[in-house]
């Protein structure tokens, strides 16, 4: 593996994923509408993945030994990518997500669920849906990716991966999840969580970030299922978060949604193929209560 290419890459473990091929040696590309400068010693390349001429402009000329996308959410986009990367890649990865297996059907807990839960080579792919509409496509994430993953493993004319992640927590993350958790503790505000409190997969943003570089260069293809040992429910977040302090918690009222990572259906992940490839996993324990500590405190007044 000499030369990389990831589409998208600018933020949360993207970034880590980028840095970490460039330091490996490899030569990296980023491919993304260039809002962003990529780290030092990264080729840009700028383009909007679904503008099918703008991508094949920027691709003239260059294949890669390996791709890897961090930003499919579309059964769309994955049909572009595969007619616009044919003879341009030996290897495509996508950045896929636990989510893949949110379909509704329910499943038993403590019996975590294999990549052959949900087997991409035979599901519906609906490209009439709006795809092109940010609401839907965010409203339809899990099944978006399902999509996806069900267009480049019948169709993709190059051996395809999909790496299936947990939910995935870090310093970097944006989206203020584990955050809310420890606001809403800090204020004696209770935390809504379903009555099942049913646990999940996690992972944390640097795995993540090493399990993509390390299989960009291994030769396996498929759906792999990513996430760290040790399952967790939306109270076990509350007491690593209180520490021993007392919490409230409560079933969210109908109409209003639940605290995030609380779960009223079980779809932790096997990670048992990751570990079988080879690649060694953490324990959501070794690495959480340095997440929590990191946690900006409460804002006091001036």
């Amino acid at each position: 593996m000499e030369n990389v290419l990831v589409i998208g890459g600018n933020r949360y473990f993207g970034r880590q994923l980028v840095t970490r091929l460039r330091d490996s040696g490899a030569r990296v590309s980023v491919l993304n509408r260039g809002s962003t400068p990529p780290a030092p010693g990264v080729t840009a390349l700028v383009a909007d993945r679904a503008d099918g001429t703008a991508l094949a402009r920027t691709l003239a000329g260059r294949d890669f030994d390996t791709v890897i996308d961090q930003v499919c959410y579309t059964p769309a986009q994955a049909e572009l990518a595969a007619r616009a990367f044919a003879g341009r890649t030996g290897r495509y990865l996508m950045t896929s997500t636990i989510e893949v297996y949110d379909t509704g059907e329910a499943h038993p807990p403590g019996r975590p669920l294999p990549e052959s839960a949900v087997d991409p080579s035979g599901w519906p792919v609906r490209l009439e849906l709006p795809w092109t509409e940010p609401e839907f496509v965010e409203a339809s994430y899990g099944e978006g990716k399902r999509q996806a993953e069900a267009v480049f493993t019948r169709d993709a004319p190059f051996p395809f991966v999909s790496v299936r992640l947990g939910h995935v927590l870090g310093a970097a993350d944006f989206t203020g999840r584990l955050a809310h958790y420890a606001e809403r503790i800090e204020a004696g505000l209770p935390v809504l969580v379903h009555p099942e409190n049913l646990p999940s997969s996690y992972t944390h943003e640097t795995e993540a970030a090493a399990f993509l570089a390390w299989a960009a260069g291994e030769r396996f293809t498929g759906p792999v299922n990513l996430a760290s040992h040790g399952e967790l429910t939306a109270t076990d977040l509350c007491d690593l978060i209180a520490a021993g302090r007392p919490y409230r918690t409560a079933a969210p009222e109908p109409g209003r949604q639940a605290s995030p990572f609380s779960f009223d259906r079980y779809y932790g992940m096997d990670n048992s193929r990751a570990r079988q490839l080879g690649h060694r996993l953490s324990h959501t324990r070794d690495w959480l209560p340095g997440l929590i500590a990191a946690l900006p405190g409460p804002e006091l007044p001036a």
